[in-house]
């Protein structure tokens, strides 16, 4: 469980998070969305201490990571995995290679138990047979599966994805959401996920949080989104349905 407590953030007079308070359950997707320069991706970096809050404290399943030394941190840190916007894999690196790069980063792993965590990594995202394969050589959809191979070559408590479906066409988006919510559920990690896709909260948001200005300004499920009686949160869901439509 990560549990954000009243956490507040400046970039000299911009206050970019007020005093924004969530819970993520474990074995459960929480999605955050909002427009563009809202404030969530500051929200995920903050999480994950790549941004240090001004106020406010961020637990790891009890653990004040907020308060934590860089040693403690890089400790929490391996605990995590991250699927960054554009998969962000190194184009010098094969799949295979892309994937193993925590386990050679972080583990004492021979090569054979690297191989093998590896494959069995690419087989969970359905891609076999693409070890040697260079991200040149791969669709947007493959990139995003070998990103997620990585997120969870470390067997991670915790998962962040940033817009994993930015980019991806609307059949290949369905396979990432699927896959995000299977591994969530299959390994039951606590998932975070920033997304203006709104099948997306549909059909993987067991909680959303709605960013605007700054501020939680909507919690509830995704059930409850379609009938708020927010207005910013439904103007959100309309603008969203109707570039789904347009989409088409």
């Amino acid at each position: 469980m990560i549990e954000v407590r009243n956490i507040s953030k400046s970039f000299g007079q911009k206050e970019a998070l007020k005093n924004i308070s969530l819970v993520a359950e474990q074995g459960k997707t929480t999605l955050v969305i909002g427009g563009s320069g809202h404030g969530k991706t500051v929200l995920m970096k903050c999480i994950v201490g790549l941004e240090d809050v001004n106020s406010g404290v961020v637990f790891y399943d009890e653990r004040n990571f907020s308060e934590m030394k860089i040693k403690q941190r890089k400790e929490i840190r391996r605990e995590m995995g991250m699927l960054f916007q554009g998969a962000a894999l190194f184009d010098s690196l094969s799949a295979e290679e892309n994937v193993g790069f925590p386990l050679s980063m972080f583990t004492n792993m021979t090569e054979e138990e690297k191989l093998e965590r590896v494959n069995f990594c690419l087989k969970r995202v359905n891609l076999e047979n693409v070890n040697k394969l260079f991200p040149s050589e791969l669709s947007g959809g493959m990139k995003k599966r070998v990103g997620i191979a990585r997120a969870i070559a470390m067997s991670p408590k915790y998962l962040f994805c940033d817009e994993p479906n930015s980019g991806l066409d609307p059949l290949t988006s369905v396979v990432i959401d699927d896959l995000i919510k299977e591994i969530t559920q299959e390994f039951n990690i606590t998932t975070i996920v920033n997304t203006h896709d709104m099948n997306s909260v549909m059909n993987i948001g067991d909680k959303v949080l709605f960013i605007y200005k700054g501020q939680k300004w909507w919690e509830g499920s995704s059930k409850d989104i379609l009938h708020t009686n927010n207005k910013e949160v439904a103007e959100f869901v309309g603008t969203a349905k109707v570039l789904k439509e347009l989409r088409k």
